[in-house]
């Protein structure tokens, strides 16, 4: 096998590694990744969009490829209403409107909330919705080609970079237009499907709720926010009680939040009282946050002191509870906590 012949076996290989990070490639992309031309890269597109495994999205400078799916529309945002291309969705694709009704209530909520986002937050003129299948599972994508959901937040709240934005995005209640949106729909979207990706500014935030675990990463950077969230046809999990989780029984406030200390690990470890600082900015809003150290093997003295004692101490209405900590992290937060 010559070396060409191995390169053009492997560029599919590459394409399909740049769409599990990005969503939609282009050829220039193909080209700069594998190191070949563009109408080399532009005749394995079109064989992977021949053979079914790909869509091409648009003409001329503005094409881009993007998985088949069972059903796609692009839309105009201006005057588009969320609850309409739900109702197509719906209507076009049996395997929607056969789920259990706790994956269509969960399903709908999601859809209609993230392109809801998508309409008044992104600045893009169109917006493209799609849905797959994987396995037993629904995947729904909505596309973009605004500013990004990352640069718009640290933008908006004068976050010192897109890491920061992802982290407050994860704690709930933050919202670039407090006079049409709470904030929650991203919040609880994320803890409602079973595995929710946000990709922005050249950052991958994932959320899988099957394995109980989050993580941040960079990845290529293009325009607009690429939002995409699976449901599992036969789902056992409520809409209701990921609300209740969260929410006031008595009052049905959004009150509580998780916030995971493993989202701060970017570039940093745990030992600056400055790093704790950033963790617990603006979780005063909330009266019970869950501080959750699962994947933490260390921190440091002061990073525990200035969340469990000095935070604490200053916001006695927010109740701090430590979760999934180990033997060492545990007797730094009870020092703390114990401390003058």
């Amino acid at each position: 096998m010559t070396a060409d012949l191995a390169k053009g076996e492997s560029i599919p290989w590459l394409i399909r590694e740049l769409l599990d990070e990005q969503g939609r490639i282009s050829s220039g992309d193909v080209a700069d990744a594998a190191g070949v031309t563009r109408q080399a890269a532009h005749y394995h597109l079109r064989r992977m969009v021949e053979m079914g495994e790909l869509l091409a999205v648009g003409k001329g400078r503005a094409s881009h490829y993007i998985r088949s799916s069972v059903w796609s529309g692009q839309y105009e945002t201006q005057g588009l209403e969320e609850h309409l291309v739900w109702r197509d969705l719906a209507a076009a694709v049996a395997a929607v409107s056969s789920l259990r009704n706790e994956a269509t209530a969960i399903a709908r909520y999601s859809f209609t909330e993230m392109l809801n986002n998508a309409i008044d937050h992104s600045e893009s003129e169109r917006v493209i919705v799609s849905i797959g299948e994987s396995g037993d599972s629904l995947v729904f994508t909505i596309t973009d080609e605004g500013v990004g959901a990352f640069e718009r937040v640290r933008r908006t709240k004068r976050l010192e970079d897109h890491v920061a934005a992802i982290q407050e995005i994860a704690k709930g209640k933050l919202t670039t237009d407090p006079s049409k949106h709470s904030g929650q729909g991203i919040f609880f979207t994320s803890k409602a499907v079973d595995v929710f990706v946000l990709v922005s500014n050249g950052w991958k935030w994932v959320v899988d709720n099957k394995r109980g675990d989050q993580s941040i990463s960079r990845v290529r950077s293009h325009a607009g926010t690429r939002v995409e969230f699976t449901i599992d046809r036969m789902t056992d999990r409520s809409l209701k009680s990921v609300f209740d989780e969260y929410t006031d029984e008595a009052t049905f406030a959004f009150d509580k939040s998780r916030t995971v200390v493993r989202l701060f690990e970017f570039d940093v470890s745990f030992v600056s009282r400055s790093e704790a600082k950033r963790l617990t900015r603006n979780l005063e809003q909330f009266v019970e946050v869950l501080v959750d150290f699962q994947g933490v093997d260390e921190i440091g003295q002061g990073f525990a002191d200035e969340i469990f004692r000095v935070w604490q101490r200053d916001h006695p209405d927010t109740r701090l509870s430590p979760v999934n900590m180990n033997q060492s992290i545990e007797l730094l937060v009870e020092q703390a906590r114990k401390s003058p």
